[in-house]
C-alpha cells in the first residue's frame, strides 16, 4: 500500500525505509513489514543471480568446443528475442547454438525458459531418441492409447512432471493466443473439435517434433513448410467438403441461401 502507484516499487520502498516513514506517518507495523519484504526480495534476487551464475558455469564446462562464426554470430542476433524478466542472465542463445547446432529461438514461442530446460534436461542426449515419436512418448505428450477387443477403451496420456514438457505446453498455450504463427491454423482447429487443452498438447507435441528434426539433423527452422503443411490440410479439407456439397446435390438457390447464411463471398 505504501508504495502503490510508483513506477520502481523496489526505490521507493527503500526510500521510504530510509525516510523512517515519518513524512507519510507510517505505523512501525507497516514500516517494519515493509523494510522486511525489501530485504527479502533483495535476497532473492541475489540468490536467483547466484544460481543464474551456477548454471552459466556448468553449462560453459561441458559445452562442446565448438566456435561460433561471426555469420553464425549475426544470425543469432536476428532471432534474439526480448529478454523477459524470468530470463536468465547470461547469454543463453549462443551457449545453445553450442550444443544444439542449431538456433531454437528462430521459433516463434520458444521462450528463454523452454531453451534452458532443454539445455539442463537433455544436453547431448538427444540422439538416444530414435525418432521423432518416441521423444514425444518420453514427454508425455502422446495418448496412452488401452485396446481391448479392438476397441480404445482409455487414451488418457500418462501423468508424469517433465519440465520440458511443461515448458512446450506454455510454449503452445502462446502460440494459441497469436494471430499471425504458421502453427495458429493448427491449433485453432484442434481447439475447435476437441477444446483448448487438447489443443495445447497437441501444439505441444507438434513442437517437439520440429525440435526433435531441428536437433538431431542440425538444420534451421524452415517456416515455409510448416505453412506448407497448413496449407495442404487446407486443401483436403475443402476436397472433402467438396464431395459432401457433391452427395447432397444441392440446388443453386439452395447453396446461394447457405453461403449468406455464413457470410461468405463467392467469386
Amino acid at each position: 500500500m505504501l508504495v502503490f502507484g510508483s513506477k520502481n516499487p523496489v526505490r521507493r520502498s527503500a526510500t521510504l525505509c530510509k525516510a523512517g516513514g515519518a513524512r507519510i506517518g507510517a505505523p512501525k507495523r507497516l514500516l517494519f513489514e515493509l523494510r522486511a519484504s525489501l530485504d527479502f526480495y533483495r535476497l532473492y534476487e541475489d540468490k536467483i543471480k547466484e544460481c543464474d551464475k551456477i548454471i552459466e558455469t556448468f553449462l560453459i564446462k561441458y559445452a562442446p568446443p565448438i566456435e561460433v562464426t561471426a555469420d553464425e554470430q549475426k544470425q543469432l542476433k536476428t532471432h534474439r528475442k526480448r529478454a523477459g524478466k524470468h530470463a536468465p542472465g547470461f547469454n543463453l542463445s549462443r551457449l545453445a547454438y553450442q550444443y544444439f547446432r542449431t538456433d531454437l529461438f528462430a521459433v516463434s514461442g520458444i521462450s528463454y525458459n523452454t531453451v534452458l530446460c532443454l539445455l539442463t534436461s537433455l544436453g547431448h542426449d538427444i540422439h538416444k531418441f530414435p525418432n521423432a515419436k518416441s521423444f514425444a512418448c518420453w514427454l508425455g505428450l502422446v495418448p496412452n492409447n488401452k485396446v481391448s477387443g479392438g476397441k480404445v477403451i482409455s487414451n488418457r496420456r500418462p501423468s508424469g512432471r517433465n519440465t520440458i514438457a511443461k515448458a512446450l505446453r506454455h510454449a503452445a498455450n502462446s502460440i494459441g493466443n497469436q494471430k499471425d504463427h504458421e502453427l495458429t491454423p493448427f491449433f485453432k482447429r484442434i481447439a475447435f473439435k476437441k477444446g483448448r487443452i487438447a489443443a495445447i498438447i497437441a501444439t505441444a507435441r507438434k513442437l517437439a517434433v520440429i525440435i526433435w528434426n531441428m536437433l538431431t539433423k542440425a538444420e534451421a527452422y524452415h517456416k515455409e513448410r510448416v505453412e506448407v503443411n497448413g496449407e495442404k490440410q487446407r486443401a483436403v479439407q475443402l476436397k472433402h467438403l467438396d464431395k459432401k456439397l457433391h452427395a447432397l446435390q444441392l440446388s443453386k438457390e439452395e447453396l446461394d441461401r447457405l453461403v449468406a447464411k455464413h457470410s461468405l463471398s463467392v467469386t
